[in-house]
Formats: C-alpha cells, structure tokens, sequence
C-alpha cells in the first residue's frame, strides 16, 4: 500500500506538470492565471466550504489544523478529477468548450497523539486560452488598401502546481493549530500576435515567458466549543503568506517580414516579477448531533497592492516593467452544509452524506481599468459508502458545481464542472490480541 501511495503521487506531480491546462477561460491571461478551487472532495460539494470543518476520514488541506482530527488508525489517501463544460458568450457569439483534469491528490494519516499529518499535490493556478479577433484597417489611413484587414492572435498555456507537507495539532482541549509548507513550482506562457493582410507590413508578436519555482506557507487554527451533548460550535482561522516569487519575467518582441523572411528581436527580462498575496479566512461551523454540518466562510486575498509586468510600447519609446492597479483585493464568501443521518446505520442511504453549498468572489482582476467578472456559483455533493468484504470506511465523492463570471462589455462564462473524488480510508496502526 505504502508503494502504491508513492507511485501514485509521483504520477500526480507528472500529470500536474505535463497534463493539458484545466482551463480555456480567456481570463486565465492576466495575473497568474485562473485560480484553481484548492478544495478536496468532500468540501467541493459545499462549494469549497472548509475553515470550520475537522472530519476524522477526510482531508481538509483548506485549514491544517483540521488534521489534529483524523482518526488514529487510519490512512487517508484521497484523489479527485473534474469535468468540465463551460459556454462562452461575448456580443450574441456563444462557444463551447471543454477539459477534463487530475484535480489533486492529498493522503493524511495521524503520526503521534494529538498531531495529524498530510501531504499531496495540487494546482494553484491555471492558464489556457486560444482565440483572435480580425479588424478593417480604417480607408482613411491606408487609401491605397481600403478593405485591408488585421488580426491579433491571443495564446497561452500553463500554471503553477504545488507539493505540500502538513501537520496539525491539538495541544490543548477544543484548540488546534496547523501549517502547511509547499514547494510551488510551474510556467506561465503567453503569445500575442498582429497580423496584417497586407504582406508588405511586418507581422509584430509578443511573448512571454515564465519560470516560477517558490514556496508557499498556509498557517490554521480551530477552537470548538460544545454547548451540549448534541451541538458544537467550530471557529476556524487561516493565514497564507503573501511573497515575492523570485521569477523573472522575459518578454520577447518579434518584428517579421513575411516577403523577405527578416525578422528583428528585442528581448526584455523583469527580475522578481510575481507576488503571492497575502491572504486571509475565516470560518464558522455548527454541528448539531454529528448529523447536521452547517458552516459559513470569508475570505480575503489582498491583490490590490500587487505590481505585475506590462509593455507599454509608444511612437518612441518601449518599456517593460512592474505597474500597479491591476487587481483588485478579492472577497469570497461561501455558505454550505453537510446532512449525513449516520455512519453507523445499516440503511444504505442513511449513511449517505448529502451536501450544498454557495458563494459569491467579488471582481479581483482589472481589465483596461475596469473591473473584471465577479464570481457566482452553487454546488450539490454526495458522499457515497464503499462497502466490501474488505473495506467499510471510503468514501466515494461526487459533486456537480454551476460557475458564473460575468461583468459588464466583457466574455460571459457558465461553467458545469462535475468532481469525482476517491476518499480511501485504510485501517493501520491496530493491535490485534490473540486468546
């Protein structure tokens, strides 16, 4: 078993680095991409609700202190892929499209008493998109070609991905503390390319490229207080460093001559280029005879100080350099729940969990000096027993998501994602006496 974990997170680290992007969304070419949903299985049919939320036979990576809380004999090895379908419109034109991902994979298992360990891959942040616009060259300025055209072409693939290591702990009765230490690594590449019907002008391209290779450091903490038998109140609270990510940035400005096959280069490098922000959450959870689940959850990442590389290139002079109002900070809100009647029931469908959940991420991205889409979205989860003559304790988890962005003039996006999550619970650790 313990091979078969190895293997199967070396696999995840390839597959992250090598796989297609998990996006198409024309948005994933500003800042460091279209960030990804960091939940697991069973928080993703809540919509991602985690702070608040400490499961025995789940991987909570959201919140580290939750890992005080898994069960002493078991191993927690957790894996999930995603479908997902999403429809674009922009001005009365609609388009399809669609990806299907390794989404993570986390395992989890209880080291000494009272301290849980974690540790898995997953993405940070996705870039992928492909699309172009062509244009009539004004008669006016070009009389000699009146119906001359140009087009640009917008490309980009990529992302970052990350590979953790986590404890939490409960020292004391009702607190837990835990952090989260990941090395993050990936490329971020875009291309844009101007075109011109008329060959006599020269085609302009501009690309940029990428390598980030960094650290990422989440803290947690949880406090839960009972109030009786049957209800307890969980406070959960996280931290993520923001910091710069040491990664330069190189842009390459290509000028070509289709007639003549000339063509002219000028590169520029931006040292320290990207910055994590710092970024802030907060959750509550009520949790009523171990039956009901119901939590809320705030979160705050603050982007509107971050500087990010742009080319301004004017009738004498080109720079390329770190400018900033380019974000927005981002709030997110999300409200769910969990209803499971009971484990320990023999009815098949009693010990099922059925979950909900949904949010709301205000605009973070600046487009033109505008703000970006805002984010709305609802989700619907089940958590499936897996019962055989060997196993009692998985979980299969299946969830379907609705993703809104939408702002005023720009691309509209409708998202249907479908997760699928594996929760394989193995029992270790116990002591068998023999009369």
């Amino acid at each position: 078993m313990k091979k078969i974990i190895v293997a199967a997170l070396l696999a995840g680290m390839v597959i992250q680095s090598s796989a297609q992007s998990g996006t198409n969304s024309p948005y994933s070419q500003y800042g460091l991409g279209t960030l990804a949903s960091q939940a697991t299985g069973f928080n993703r049919g809540m919509n991602g609700l985690a702070y608040g939320f400490h499961e025995r036979n789940q991987v909570n990576y959201m919140n580290p202190a939750s890992y005080a809380s898994v069960d002493s004999l078991s191993f927690i090895f957790d894996a999930g892929i995603g479908l997902h379908l999403t429809n674009y419109e922009e001005n009365g034109h609609k388009i399809n499209a669609k990806n299907a991902n390794l989404e993570y994979i986390v395992a989890s298992f209880r080291a000494f008493k009272h301290l849980g360990v974690s540790f898995g891959v997953l993405p940070y942040s996705n870039v992928g998109y492909n699309f172009s616009n062509t244009r009539n060259i004004n008669a006016f300025n070009n009389p000699s070609s009146p119906n001359a055209t140009f087009s640009n072409i917008y490309s980009g693939s990529g992302g970052l991905h990350q590979v953790y290591l986590g404890a939490g702990w409960a020292p004391f009765k009702g607190f837990a503390f835990g952090a989260n230490a990941s090395y993050l690594w990936g490329s971020l590449s875009r291309n844009v390319i101007n075109t011109y019907s008329d060959t006599y002008v020269n085609t302009l391209s501009k690309e940029y490229a990428s390598q980030v290779k960094s650290y990422k450091i989440d803290f947690g903490v949880q406090y839960s207080h009972k109030f009786d038998k049957k209800n307890e109140l969980t406070l959960g609270l996280t931290y993520s460093l923001g910091h710069k990510l040491n990664s330069d940035s190189k842009c390459s400005v290509v000028s070509k001559n289709s007639q003549t096959g000339v063509s002219d280069t000028t590169s520029y490098v931006l040292a320290d280029a990207f910055e994590l922000p710092n970024t802030f959450g907060i959750g509550f959870m009520w949790n009523h005879d171990n039956r009901l689940k119901i939590g809320v959850d705030y979160q705050l990442q603050k982007w509107a100080k971050i500087k990010y590389p742009q080319l301004d290139i004017n009738s004498s002079t080109t720079k390329y350099s770190l400018v900033g109002g380019q974000f927005n900070d981002l709030h997110k809100i999300t409200l769910g729940g969990d209803y499971c009647k009971g484990e320990r029931y023999r009815g098949f469908f009693d010990r099922m969990h059925y979950r909900a959940g949904i949010s709301y991420a205000s605009p973070y991205l600046k487009i033109n000096g505008v703000d970006g889409p805002r984010e709305l979205s609802a989700s619907l989860g089940v958590g499936i027993p897996i019962v055989n003559a060997y196993n009692n304790r998985s979980i299969l988890n299946i969830s379907a998501e609705w993703v809104n962005r939408s702002a005023t003039g720009f691309v509209k996006e409708n998202m249907f994602r479908i997760n699928v999550g594996l929760t394989f619970n193995e029992r270790w650790f116990a002591k068998f006496k023999v009369e």
